[in-house]
């Protein structure tokens, strides 16, 4: 049975705030500021807490009314403002929080029914989700806290920004021994399945779109995408895995670490506005190709550095 959406929440709009009229602020002295945004749980900023203005509560959920994000639908756990065209959410019926948050992926699954000009301004009240009854039973079973803590990173040691390091540029053939993928076509990965990773050009799933029986390239290495919608797309590959014939892999002449890795691959992936389908980075190109780093005082690439920046960033300790 479903019901609308008013009569699990109580729905209003929210303080319909300009970000560009308020007073930035850390993230740990601020309010948060939520707008439309998909990503970081709708959060744009932290702001100076406004006289007169009271946030939001944390567990109040916030749902986009509009925009190309429209009916982004965020659980949020700290106090709150928002922006234009979003909308603030209170159950007016006791919900856990594992109910809470698949009431909000409930709202958001409605995302095809809009556009950028079709709002939900006037329809969100009505949205049929589930009744309370009709919930599917395995939600009271989810550990929700699974990924508390994932965001830790590795080291909280101070890093100079990457503004402040000198730069270089160092050709991609001085740092790696370049190779070219192995084609198997679509019957063959049905014939061949398997564990080992099959990377393709894809811009996604660290590159794997299949698994297959053999692998070709060791681990410790890096993939690149020449070819397809994915040029340029990098990705680190920590175990051995069959690389397709629209990529190519990058064997280090270095001691590769799997932070430096991560890295140099997001580095590579900034080169993508240089190829496009009809240009691609074949490997005779990648091998004259040259990428910026930043450099210690010998003009080498400071790995060190890059290893401790990378550490000291959010999810770091879940990754490496």
């Amino acid at each position: 049975m479903t019901v609308p959406v008013s009569e699990i929440f109580d729905v209003r709009y929210g303080h319909s705030l300009e970000l560009n009229r308020l007073v930035r602020a850390s993230a740990g002295n601020g309010v948060a500021f939520v707008s439309r945004k998909m990503g970081d749980n709708g959060i744009s900023a932290f702001v100076e807490s406004i006289p007169g203005v009271e946030p939001a509560p944390a567990g109040d959920i916030s749902c986009a009314l509009g925009g190309n994000g429209v009916l982004t639908t965020h659980l949020q756990e700290q106090p709150f403002y928002v922006g234009r065209d979003v909308a603030i959410l209170r159950p007016i019926i006791g919900l856990s929080k594992a109910q809470v948050l698949f009431y909000c992926f409930c709202i958001r699954s409605n995302r095809f029914r809009y556009s950028y000009g079709r709002q939900a301004n006037k329809t969100l009240r009505s949205l049929l989700i589930p009744s309370l009854d009709d919930l599917p039973s395995w939600i009271d079973n989810v550990d929700i806290t699974m990924y508390d803590g994932s965001d830790a990173p590795v080291s909280h040691d101070y890093v100079p920004t990457l503004a402040s390091k000198p730069w270089g540029l160092f050709l991609l053939s001085q740092l790696f021994d370049l190779k070219k993928g192995k084609r198997l076509t679509k019957a063959q990965l049905r014939t061949r399945p398997g564990s080992v990773p099959f990377i393709g050009a894809i811009d996604s799933n660290n590159g794997v779109s299949a698994g297959v029986d053999t692998a070709i390239h060791e681990g410790g290495t890096i993939t690149v995408n020449y070819n397809g919608a994915g040029v340029a797309d990098a990705f680190y590959q920590p175990v051995p895995f069959w690389a397709s014939d629209d990529v190519n892999v990058l064997y280090p002449k270095f001691m590769m670490s799997p932070a430096v890795a991560l890295f140099i691959a997001t580095v590579i992936g900034k080169e993508k506005y240089r190829f496009s389908y009809g240009r691609k980075w074949h490997l005779e190109r990648m091998r004259q190709s040259a990428i910026h780093l930043p450099m210690n005082e010998a003009g080498e690439p400071d790995f060190v550095y890059m290893e401790t920046f990378i550490k000291v960033l959010p999810f770091s300790k879940s990754v490496i």
